[in-house]
């Protein structure tokens, strides 16, 4: 089967959209159908409308109800309804992702926050070979035309659900009439209080175990077990080995979606229809995955800020970095000149804790020094030499300060080992906690929040992370070398951690597939130095001639946190290069001029004042 002829458009519908919306979503080549066979198809379960007050980009909360502090309310906070939890998710993922603040520039300098009509289908798959589901959720605008059939592909950043890209991808493919297809990646919030026998079903409501037919993760639960499970960390699938595939799953569903959307243009394949797929973090380390995948049905790749491992070329993978980091960056930093760092953590509030590591480091032979300025030196000079710059050091105390390394590495180790609820090799466990964090049963209204408030990962939302190693001096010391002997240290719990990260390394992208990377140089939570650098190192050295790299000056990890003066004051958003990206590759799949070249972008934060075009020189 070959792609659809282009087709004239009506006057009307020319005029209206405008000329980007024809270069966004029109046919290309013709590519092989093979692809579109690899799977059934998924028929959506759930369909539902979102027009007038409650659209598919703000669920009708607009730029003034997204950059609002308080949540959207629940009319009974222990019963939200389903439409209820939709609006708060979008809502928590929108300022989970991109920079809102007055400041930031954001629906004025760049992107768009314009409503947008439609439907959206959902559905729970299942990879073959998997034992739980993914979330995937296609949203389908009004303004979609069967003769421009456009896709884009965004799988949720960080553990986030299934909403956890639509600042990436709704803003871009939405106002120009394509679909965005959303996967949570076997990661998400549905989120099971093992003490009531609740997890959430497709609609995002609580419902019972054994009860509910539609829930959309049921971990296995060993007797007496307490707490809170989570599909990231207990589904015993390591997901993250899956991402490519995840990715795939989430387009044959968007094809489906759509024969269901518009039967008279049916059938929608992988031949007729543009695909591009966009992620950031670890929705960009999926994108990459999924250009490595066989068969002719991905158009073009962005992938922002990526997650990726490659064995070569420095490539270091997350839990090696993180744990490291974990354990040396709290004393690392204290080498570095007070004012240096961004504001928070509070220098003052955190120096007396970054000085006990220090202490302990020395006491376990991990650092040299007789006094704190000689420990820290020793653990900044340790950091330095496997490769991280003084950029993401700096960019990095956010994590520090979040206590955001500790929360990664005890979900990572669990998710490469395949461990179930109860199984943690280093004892850790998750819980809604007392003020001394001690364990204690979630209430209604707290697990009522959790799909729609949560990141995927704890801490957060009322869940911490029970630590059984805690002790004093330094509490969280033990259980982070725990962690850390996961990745070099022996035995079979190591060695299961370690097969699992291997079974996460990328391959490269096929030859035909374009792919733009974008990164920030200052990024400290995933620095390119690790990731996207030994990527498009390993991709030219195969000879992937379409692969480019764009690196943004003074560009670090987080949008979310330039709202933070001191964040916005020095840092550039990174969401305007991934739609500038978009519109580039969208450009090429056209015909309009051939793929931008690799660039080294001078932004730069807004200093006091707010965001201006001037600020983000877009690469010619």
């Amino acid at each position: 089967m070959t792609r659809l002829p282009r087709l004239p458009f009506l006057t009307m519908f020319t005029s209206l959209l405008g000329a980007s919306v024809l270069a966004a979503c029109s046919s290309a080549s013709p590519r092989d159908s093979a692809a579109g066979s690899a799977h059934p198809m998924i028929e959506p379960q759930r369909v539902t409308e979102h027009r007038g007050s409650d659209d598919l980009l703000t669920a009708g909360l607009g730029l003034d109800g997204l950059r609002a502090m308080a949540p959207p309310a629940f009319a009974d906070a222990d019963n939200p309804t389903a439409a209820e939890l939709r609006r708060r998710a979008i809502w928590a993922n929108w300022r989970g992702i991109a920079d809102l603040s007055p400041a930031g520039g954001y629906g004025t300098v760049y992107g768009s926050v314009a409503p947008v009509p439609g439907r959206e289908y959902s559905a729970l798959a299942t990879l073959p070979g998997a034992t739980q589901p993914h979330r995937v959720l296609v949203q389908v605008p009004d303004a979609f035309h069967p003769q421009r059939r456009c896709v884009v592909v965004a799988p949720a950043s960080g553990s986030r659900g299934v909403y956890g890209a639509i600042a990436v991808a709704g803003p871009w493919a939405l106002p120009k009439g394509c679909a965005v297809a959303y996967t949570d990646k076997g990661a998400g919030t549905d989120y099971v209080d093992l003490d009531a026998g609740i997890g959430v079903r497709l609609d995002g409501t609580p419902g019972r175990i054994g009860e509910a037919t539609d829930l959309a993760f049921v971990p296995q639960v060993p007797a007496g077990a307490s707490g809170v499970a989570f599909k990231h960390a207990h589904s015993q699938d390591n997901p993250e080995a899956d991402w490519g595939r995840h990715v795939q799953q989430a387009a044959q569903f968007a094809l489906s979606s759509l024969d269901r959307a518009f039967p008279h243009a049916a059938p929608f394949t992988f031949d007729n229809t543009r695909i591009i797929a966009v992620g950031i973090s670890n929705g960009g380390g999926a994108v990459l995955r999924a250009a490595e995948l066989d068969g002719d049905w991905l158009d073009a790749v962005v992938a922002g800020e990526p997650n990726v491992f490659v064995d070569a070329h420095g490539g270091r993978p997350l839990y090696d970095f993180a744990t490291e980091a974990a354990l040396l960056m709290p004393c690392a930093l204290l080498h570095l000149p007070a004012d240096s760092l961004p504001q928070p953590p509070l220098r003052t509030q955190v120096e007396p804790l970054w000085a006990l590591r220090c202490a302990t480091l020395q006491a376990s032979g991990l650092v040299q020094g007789g006094d704190t300025a000689a420990q820290a030196r020793s653990a900044y000079e340790r950091m330095r030499a496997t490769g991280w710059t003084d950029e993401a050091l700096k960019a990095g105390a956010l994590s520090v300060g979040f206590d955001l390394w500790r929360s990664v590495a005890v979900t990572y180790a669990s998710a490469y080992g395949r461990h179930g609820v109860g199984a943690h090799p280093c004892g850790f466990a998750f819980s809604a906690q007392n003020p001394d964090f001690s364990p204690r049963a979630a209430t209604a209204a707290e697990r009522g929040v959790w799909w729609s408030d949560a990141a995927g990962i704890p801490p957060g939302n009322g869940v911490g992370i029970v630590d059984v190693k805690l002790a004093p001096p330094d509490f969280t010391r033990a259980g982070l070398q725990c962690l850390r002997d996961l990745y070099d240290g022996k035995g079979q719990a190591a060695d299961g951690v370690r097969a699992g990260i291997a079974a996460t390394r990328a391959s490269m992208p096929r030859a035909d597939v374009p792919v733009l990377v974008v990164h920030g140089t200052d990024d400290g939570l995933v620095p390119p130095a690790f990731t996207s650098a030994p990527y498009v190192a390993a991709a030219r050295e195969a000879g992937r001639t379409q692969v480019r790299y764009w690196q943004v000056r003074n560009g670090e990890h987080f949008d979310a946190f330039l709202g933070l003066p001191a964040y916005g004051a020095r840092y550039a958003p990174m969401l305007p290069y991934v739609y500038a990206a978009l519109d580039r590759v969208a450009a090429h799949l056209d015909g309009e001029g051939g793929l931008p070249a690799d660039a080294v972008i001078e932004a730069r934060g807004r200093g006091a004042g707010a965001v201006e075009a001037a600020q983000l020189p877009m690469p010619r």
